[in-house]
């Protein structure tokens, strides 16, 4: 397929209620934050993930695979280009001729989406060459400080059978954020999109992604999370009309003031979406630019 031939730089909220949307396992899971803030943060890495596992139960056919696949092997998605291309394969090296070893990387981008749209190292001992991918991620960072809590819960059945011990229960504990709003900031090459052959079907499903994936990541641990707005600046051209942060300063997101509150009262923390105003300012955008509110 034809790759892309427009940039784009899009604005993400997201917010989660009563859950953990992204635990860090150096700190016991808790909620990921900046120690110097309080803002929460939710890692690319993370976003990815939900994109990835959208695209894995809701495309099909050629073209539609995830390399980045839970308890996967690397070198053994690997080795089926090789066996593909009918090559023989040099531990950790690519082919000599060029050609050859284009490709391979050719092959790992046609067959597999998140190689395509996010790139990959895959100079492993099975060399299939190395991708920068056109559509990029920034953490998504509260729009106002959060506040973890740890909430005690208890287990009413045992492990195993101890004599003498009657009371079974074990106690545990979850941490959680009781609401937050989440910003993130994406780019969209589309010069990256032709060295990858990312399309305008690949483009599609991304954005279908980014409005539904949490319906499709419910767990226990995550609480309700929702996609909120995904405002989207697409360029005329290849290389773009407008620095990506100026059209970002366009997307401001702030308390809502709630009717039956008396003036000059402090507001109350955030509870839900609509305790936020979210403006985007359209006036005289940079000519070759549009945008576009998705959700």
């Amino acid at each position: 397929m034809t790759a892309i031939t427009n940039r784009y730089d899009f604005v993400y909220l997201f917010d989660v209620t009563n859950g953990n949307p992204n635990g860090d396992p150096d700190a016991g899971n808790l909620p990921r934050i900046d120690p110097e803030t309080n803002h929460g943060l939710v890692t690319d890495v993370s976003l990815k993930r939900k994109v990835r596992n959208f695209v894995d139960i809701a495309a099909e056919g050629p073209g539609h695979e995830i390399y980045m696949r839970e308890r996967s092997y690397l070198n053994d998605n690997h080795m089926r280009a090789y066996a593909a291309l009918d090559i023989t394969p040099e531990k950790k090296k690519l082919p000599k001729e060029e050609e050859k070893a284009r490709a391979l990387t050719r092959w790992m981008c046609a067959n597999f989406y998140d190689i395509r749209s996010f790139g990959a190292v895959m100079t492993t001992e099975v060399n299939t060459g190395q991708v920068r991918g056109p559509v990029q991620l920034t953490f998504a960072t509260s729009v106002d400080p959060i506040l973890p809590m740890e909430i005690s819960i208890t287990r009413m059945a045992a492990t195993k059978e101890e004599p003498g011990k009657n009371d079974i229960r074990t106690m545990g504990r979850k941490h959680i954020v009781p609401y937050g709003l989440y910003r993130c900031h994406g780019f969209i090459s589309a010069h990256l999109a032709d060295k990858t052959g990312f399309s305008e079907d690949d483009l599609a499903l991304f954005w279908a992604a980014l409005q539904t994936m949490f319906d499709h990541d419910r767990s226990a641990a995550r609480g309700e999370m929702t996609a909120r707005e995904l405002v989207v600046f697409k360029h005329d051209s290849k290389i773009g009309n407008a620095p990506a942060h100026k059209l970002f300063k366009r997307v401001t997101v702030g308390r809502a003031r709630q009717a039956n509150l008396p003036e000059g009262d402090a507001l109350p923390p955030a509870r839900v979406f609509e305790d936020y105003a979210v403006h985007v300012d359209t006036a005289d955008l940079p000519a070759g630019i549009s945008v576009e509110r998705m959700i």
